[in-house]
């Protein structure tokens, strides 16, 4: 075969039109528009113009402004639009605009709810500690900046405080110095030397934990409100009931939860992994139970 024939050979090859759309060729549709839009060589270079625009839109998904490119190259296409009258092009404008400003919009108007909202907590809450009408009265005289400010500041610091684990550490030193004292020792039992030290738990583990502290904390004025009213009745200021009462609540619940915890880290230190049952000892066991049932 000569050089001559064999080119004309290959480039009739390379220059057969394949779709690599949906792999029809020139002879199966004659009539079709064909349009080879990006860098690629050999069968991957021509494509349908309908199989084009169909797969164009299924990646703008109705946003003509996305920049659509070729998968095998990564050849940005050349798409033309026709060009649009006066009042359609403002139009076009003008929904741009609010495509682009209505995410700062948004995020403007949740970062605000939560303002006011925080803002509106920490006005019941001042209320709530102080009493009503001696509340209203400190916010009545105090200057409008500094309500504006301090008062979203309240759930903040809320929030902040419950997420102080300090059980945590107060358990951590009594581990450590329980087998000098006998008393301590009986409630955290020393553990064997040598024994597994299981793996801590992180305060924010899963989503359940972080709604836990989210609501512990906006309720912990009202459960310090209570508890100074149960507890310390006979005090005629309502704000030192309400920290007497916070200080004992978080004390009470405090030692509870590091009795607790302490438990569990037991429980997790005794813990043993049982053998999986031979399948021939259990029917063996059975066997010999029914036995005794029909000896019986």
């Amino acid at each position: 075969m000569s050089h001559a024939s064999s080119y004309r050979r290959f480039s009739s090859t390379d220059d057969r039109r394949t779709c690599w759309v949906c792999f029809a060729t020139e002879e199966d549709d004659r009539s079709a528009s064909w349009t080879r839009p990006c860098r690629c060589k050999g069968t991957t270079k021509w494509v349908h113009q309908t199989c084009l625009q169909r797969w164009i839109d299924e990646k703008q998904k109705g946003n003509s402004t996305t920049k659509v490119a070729c998968p095998q190259c990564n050849t940005e296409y050349l798409i033309v639009y026709p060009k649009l009258g006066s009042f359609v092009y403002i139009l076009d404008t003008v929904d741009k605009i609010i495509y682009k400003v209505c995410p700062f919009a948004a995020a403007g108007i949740v970062v605000g709810s939560i303002y006011w909202t925080a803002v509106t907590y920490g006005a019941v809450t001042v209320m709530q500690v102080l009493g009503h009408k001696e509340g209203l009265d400190v916010m009545e005289r105090a200057d409008p900046l500094f309500l504006l400010i301090g008062l979203p500041t309240i759930p903040v610091m809320l929030i902040l405080g419950k997420m102080i684990r300090w059980e945590d550490y107060v358990l951590k030193l009594w581990r450590k110095h329980s087998t000098k004292i006998p008393f301590l020792n009986y409630l955290f039992p020393d553990i064997a030397p040598g024994a597994r030290i299981p793996a801590e738990t992180g305060p924010l583990n899963d989503p359940i934990s972080a709604t836990r502290i989210l609501c512990g904390a906006l309720i912990f004025p009202t459960v310090a409100t209570i508890a100074g009213k149960v507890m310390f009745g006979s005090l005629n200021s309502n704000l030192q009931r309400t920290i007497l009462g916070g200080i004992a609540f978080v004390t009470i619940k405090g030692v509870m939860k590091i009795y607790f915890k302490q438990q569990q880290y037991l429980r997790q230190v005794h813990r043993k992994i049982q053998d999986f049952p031979d399948e021939g000892m259990s029917q063996q066991t059975g066997a010999t139970q029914a036995t005794g049932t029909q000896t019986s």
